[in-house]
Formats: structure tokens, sequence, C-alpha cells
């Protein structure tokens, strides 16, 4: 990956930029997180191809990628706790993803929310019914 773009200590999030929960996660992220620590792309956009190529059209729409300063992907889950550490109040909640199990529930839960995140939208964001 080349140094094109990227910040120093700026971590990259893509992220599903079609889906309504994903795009509300993000505005949350954008309103608490410490100064400069994400950059943001929609899987879905020009930009994200061209800079990470690596990173196929179909495995950004199966997990958000967090792509850190020095290169290393973490996908979905695992990208979570850093996501936490880098947001003003949240922080300390990364350490919760220490606790024994917790991997497994994660990744558990992580999946089942992946996979329904167009199903749960449609509850916690139902379109108004035109006339």
């Amino acid at each position: 990956m080349s140094d094109e773009g990227r910040k120093t200590g700026t971590a990259v999030l893509i992220y599903d930029g079609e889906c309504p929960v994903c795009r509300k996660t993000v505005a949350w992220i954008r309103e608490n997180m410490r100064k400069d620590a994400f950059e943001m792309l929609p899987c879905q956009a020009e930009e994200a191809r061209q800079r990470f190529p690596s990173i196929e059209q179909a495995v950004c729409m199966q997990a958000m990628q967090l792509i850190l300063s020095d290169g290393q992907v973490l996908a979905g889950e695992k990208a979570l706790p850093e996501i936490l550490k880098r947001m003003k109040r949240y922080g300390t909640a990364a350490a919760l993803f220490d606790l024994p199990g917790a991997e497994t529930i994660s990744h558990s839960f992580y999946r089942w929310f992946a996979d329904n995140r167009y199903h749960i939208a449609e509850l916690l964001f139902p379109e108004k019914k035109r006339k």
C-alpha cells in the first residue's frame, strides 16, 4: 500500500456506504473519535478501490475493514477494539475484548449482525410511507 493520501497514525475505515446502520455508525464514530483518528471511505467508492486494491468488494461487503497506518488490516469484529481505543470516551471499553470468551462472542455477534444489517436497518429506520 502506498503512503499517498495516508496520514500518520490515521486509520482508514472502509464500510458499506449503502447500509443505513453502517452510515449511522460512521457518523457516531466521527462525532466521538479522537482528532485525526480515522478516515472513512465507503467500500463502494472508487477511491477505496484505487487506494486499497487488495481489499475485494465482496470482502468489504461482508465486514468493515480497518487499515492501520502501518498497513495492517483488521476486519469485522477484530477492528472493534482498535476503533474503541481511538474514541474520546470509549477507549477503556476495548479491554472487554480481552476477557475470556470475548473473541467467540464478538465473532458470532458481528457475523450475525453483518449478515442481517439491512433487515436490522428496516426495523431501526423504517422509511416514511408515501401517500
